[in-house]
């Protein structure tokens, strides 16, 4: 039997052999990487003498966190049949009021905008391609790619482009909805977003730590069948600017805020003389609150931002919202309230006067899903919109605002229903119907006053999401 003596050294970490010249020894090499699971012995000859370096094992890598590298998307669309449009499009002459290609002054924010009744078509209304990266645990970055088409209406099968995300050979593209840096606990519990992002006007935080995913548009969970209220009424619901999403409990995150400055512009690449883009700036504020297990969940909503100075025809013009949401979430049922109030100062001319008023905008809207059957879930949905609630039927207006799709003389309803059918958690087959009716406030005397009507369509939607 060889018998090995190993000494080592403090100084030299040297090791001499010895042997008994009939059997081989054997050491054991040591590198910096390795595990004691890792060593294995090597044969030497008996008469070799060697030296081991004695290295300090690396200290292991932090393996809690693993970087995130994802690529997902979802989209919805459906096969529709529009029952009937409201008669601003189709009245006697088969047109709108303005002509062939004009577009309805009744709806024009609604993807039905120019609908002739009776027609039906498979329609994509959203695709989504995202892609997120963590570039560290602090920095992390979010591309959104989207394609939100409408239809190329136009009148009696015509094909005037309609809706920016239509190119001009009648094909769907993508543009930059989201791409944005966020700085991960900027201070505990708050983080730093710059760029283009969800705004908190219902939804946020999308790829953050601190607080919920999002908000009303999370919670009522559909929008696959329309968009909240507020966006419906054209809200921004994305905005190049700035914001720290945070909570004021970072262990329990039951409460939160977010605030945002924003160009007020979206993703739109407006002129240089665009006062959007270079002199005024919209605020973004929001407080939420998780209540009762989070059964209960509060949102106070504000905005506020300056869009065009005084001049001698009109004085300064700007608009700002006040908006509260509230659902209760339980396993049988979900149902949700929302509420606004929006000023437009300045934002209506009075054709009779010839005054410049202030005009009040309020909208309302309740929703409710529950639970059929295993995989089978219904909504309901009802909104109502009063676009100036100092509106005079004696007189008559005209919007000086460039918010959207503002027409402050047609208050509109809103009524949605239908089931949800998930095979599985990112499949849904959603039949429903969509409902939209029109009521011109004007006297019927006016010029161009259209009696009440609306929009009926019945659809079967289809919504499926990947990578997630």
């Amino acid at each position: 039997m060889g018998l090995t003596i190993i000494g080592f050294s403090a100084k030299a970490q040297s090791t001499s052999l010895a042997d008994n010249g009939n059997t081989p020894a054997t050491v054991v090499k040591s590198t910096t990487s390795a595990s004691h699971a890792d060593y294995k012995p090597e044969t030497i000859p008996a008469t070799t003498s060697t030296k081991i370096e004695v290295k300090a094992k690396a200290a292991d890598p932090d393996t809690a966190w693993k970087p995130q590298r994802r690529v997902w998307g979802y989209t919805f669309g459906d096969f529709y049949y529009d029952a009937h449009s409201d008669n601003d499009f189709v009245g006697a002459t088969g047109v709108p009021e303005g002509g062939a290609g004009a577009l309805s002054k009744r709806g024009a924010e609604t993807n039905y905008s120019g609908v002739p009744t009776y027609r039906n078509a498979f329609q994509f209304r959203r695709v989504y391609l995202g892609y997120d990266y963590e570039i560290t645990k602090k920095f992390k970055a979010e591309l959104l790619l989207a394609s939100e088409p409408s239809a190329n209406t136009g009148v009696n099968g015509t094909t005037s482009i309609q809706n920016g995300d239509n190119l001009v050979d009648n094909k769907m593209s993508f543009y930059i909805k989201n791409i944005n840096l966020r700085v991960r606990d900027l201070w505990t519990g708050t983080d730093f977003v710059i760029g283009e992002m969800s705004t908190p006007g219902f939804a946020l935080n999308e790829g953050g730590t601190n607080g919920p995913t999002s908000l009303s548009e999370a919670t009522w969970s559909y929008r696959s069948i329309e968009k909240t209220i507020t966006d419906f009424h054209k809200n921004n619901s994305y905005d190049v600017g700035a914001a720290l999403q945070g909570t004021f409990d970072p262990s329990t995150k039951n409460f939160g805020y977010v605030v945002m400055l924003g160009n007020n512009s979206q993703a739109s690449l407006l002129s240089a003389a665009n006062a959007n883009t270079g002199f005024y700036k919209i605020v973004y504020g929001d407080l939420w609150a998780k209540l009762f297990d989070s059964k209960l969940y509060i949102d106070l909503y504000a905005d506020a931002a300056k869009t065009a100075p005084a001049t001698a025809a009109i004085g300064g013009q700007q608009h700002n919202m006040f908006k509260v949401f509230a659902s209760y979430n339980s396993k049988p049922i979900t149902v949700g309230v929302e509420a606004y109030t929006q000023m437009f100062t300045n934002g209506v001319a009075n054709t009779v006067t010839k005054a410049n008023e202030d005009a009040t905008a309020q909208g309302f809207s309740v929703w409710v899903r529950g639970a059929v059957a295993k995989n089978l879930n219904y909504f309901a949905r009802f909104d109502a919109y009063n676009p100036d609630t100092k509106f005079n039927p004696a007189d008559s207006y005209a919007a000086n605002t460039n918010y959207g799709s503002y027409n402050p003389t047609v208050k509109e309803e809103f009524y949605t229903a239908g089931l949800d059918y998930t095979p599985y958690k990112n499949v849904h087959f959603e039949p429903n119907f969509w409902l939209d009716s029109y009521k011109d406030e004007r006297a019927s005397g006016t010029t161009g006053y259209v009696s009440p009507d609306h929009t009926l369509v019945f659809r079967f939607t289809f919504f499926f999401t990947f990578g997630k």
